[in-house]
């Protein structure tokens, strides 16, 4: 009897332990999202998806107000071969370790130049935000026609408004192609 009792108990307790909590829910997210099957190729600069904008040299007297900008240099991004043939695509500017999350610049390489940093304009000479949600880093939407997509932007150095060293100006971007 006390075999019957003890495996009655444990039976009492594995269902008890196994009975669903009662919690309460504040709310529901739903998720949204989808993936396409466009795909472009890139060139950049006139070259592959991995390219360089040089920037020109530009004297520190150029930079010393806080704010100032110089050596504004265009750069596009030229999608050819595009599957299918038409719809729209934006530059989305991934958030990384040389983006200051404060300015949405990008910070030049530490042992290089002092109070500067390199920001990206959209077509319109807007600041771009490097590394801020899509919606808000005021990039720019173009149409793909024919197959085919120009982006075009523009890189220039801009004051920090902090004390200025001369050296190299030296930074990078990671970049994805958001087809809508």
């Amino acid at each position: 009897m006390t075999k019957t009792i003890i495996s009655a108990a444990l039976a009492a307790a594995s269902i008890v332990a196994m009975a669903p909590a009662a919690h309460a829910f504040d709310g529901t997210i739903d998720f949204t999202g989808s993936i396409v099957a466009t795909t472009c190729t890139i060139n950049g600069g006139g070259s592959a998806n991995n390219f360089t904008v040089a920037l020109p040299p530009v004297s520190t007297d150029a930079l010393k107000a806080a704010g100032s900008t110089a050596g504004r240099t265009p750069f596009q991004l030229k999608l050819t071969n595009c599957q299918p043939d038409t719809g729209k695509v934006a530059t989305f500017f991934e958030s990384g370790p040389t983006i200051n999350t404060a300015t949405g610049r990008l910070m030049v390489d530490a042992g290089g130049a002092e109070g500067v940093e390199i920001g990206l304009l959209n077509d319109s000479f807007q600041h771009i935000a490097a590394g801020a949600a899509y919606n808000a880093q005021n990039s720019q939407v173009v149409d793909i026609t024919g197959g085919a997509a120009t982006l075009n932007y523009y890189a220039q150095y801009e004051s920090l408004g902090t004390a200025l060293k001369a050296g190299p100006a030296n930074s990078r971007v990671q970049y994805t192609m958001s087809y809508q």
